[in-house]
């Protein structure tokens, strides 16, 4: 095993971020629950829409407490056709701690056509059979910090010159073939031959869409990376991949920690868990979905306010 800092902490993420210093981390990714009432088998998804945006602020206030001045907060949000301006409200409420400084979309698929008119698609989506909306086929990463200026490493996940006469034409390029990739990140879900196995979550985002934001950044062995919403530790694989030196993630749900484990130590990275794994039955997708614990139906039931956390993606 390879040496390494990395801990993945059972329990509620805003008691957690609690504990640690002001101004210690130096990046967050991470993509909370989005509340679209998504039925999952034991947390209920659908809080009224201010009680979640009050939620979410609170737990982001503890981001605001512990990032470092310079330091870069991602924050992967979607939305449904049906409730468009979720990913807004929250950007909104949020700016009452952060300043937006980009804001990027993940392209999940995308059709485009060539020179002569032939149409190629790419990537995977989700089909919406409706005759009010069109499939949704992207979601937002919002890039936000202290101050609205910090330096970021733009050719890092920089992209070719398709036209290498623009290489010589710009001054700024230095002769280097590489630009900035821009705001709009194509970044395809792997093809997969069981859910249950291949994806235990059933709301992640890839890998590379966290190494994206990683490497923007800048990070590298004195860099402490967080994601307060673990789930199955896909921030955790981009940070390991990205070289840091500490990476911090919370959730409720021991299944998935179990799982972030278990795909950390295929990259030969042993992640410290300071609390005891409890035994869970079944598979980590089955056992707890990301939401609050739902309630059982009933006519008149009242819908209750979020917990600290729900599982993270």
């Amino acid at each position: 095993m390879l040496s390494s800092f990395f801990e993945l902490r059972l329990g509620d993420c805003l008691a957690g971020m609690q504990a640690l210093a002001p101004e210690s981390v130096d990046v967050v990714v991470t993509s909370p629950p989005y509340n679209l009432g998504i039925r999952y088998a034991r947390f209920d998804d659908t809080a009224s829409r201010e009680d979640y945006l009050a939620w979410s602020l609170r737990w982001a206030a503890e981001i605001r407490r512990v990032l470092k001045p310079h330091g870069s907060f991602f924050l992967n949000v979607g939305a449904a056709p049906a409730n468009p301006l979720l990913p807004h409200q929250l950007a909104l409420r949020f700016s009452e701690l952060f300043v937006l400084q980009n804001t990027f979309h993940w392209i999940k698929s995308i059709t485009v056509e060539t020179k002569g008119g032939e149409p190629i698609s790419a990537g995977h989506f989700k089909p919406l059979n409706s005759p009010r909306y069109v499939t949704d086929c992207h979601e937002y990463v919002f890039h936000f910090t202290q101050t609205g200026d910090v330096p970021l490493d733009r050719l890092a996940i920089g992209v070719p010159y398709a036209d290498k006469s623009n290489i010589a034409r710009w001054g700024h390029t230095g002769g280097r073939d590489r630009r900035c990739r821009g705001n709009a990140w194509f970044v395809p879900y792997q093809t997969i031959k069981s859910r249950e196995k291949d994806r235990p979550h059933p709301a992640t985002f890839p890998v590379e869409l966290a190494s994206l934001c990683l490497r923007l950044h800048g990070v590298g062995e004195g860099s402490f990376v967080m994601d307060p919403f673990n789930g199955i530790g896909h921030a955790a694989l981009a940070a390991a991949e990205c070289g840091v030196g500490r990476f911090l993630g919370f959730d409720i749900d021991a299944g998935y920690l179990r799982e972030a484990q278990t795909r950390l130590a295929a990259k030969g990275i042993e992640a410290a868990c300071p609390t005891p794994l409890p035994a869970v039955e079944g598979t980590a997708v089955r056992a707890s979905q990301r939401g609050r614990p739902r309630k059982q139906a009933g006519a008149g039931a009242k819908k209750a306010a979020p917990p600290a956390e729900p599982p993270g993606p």
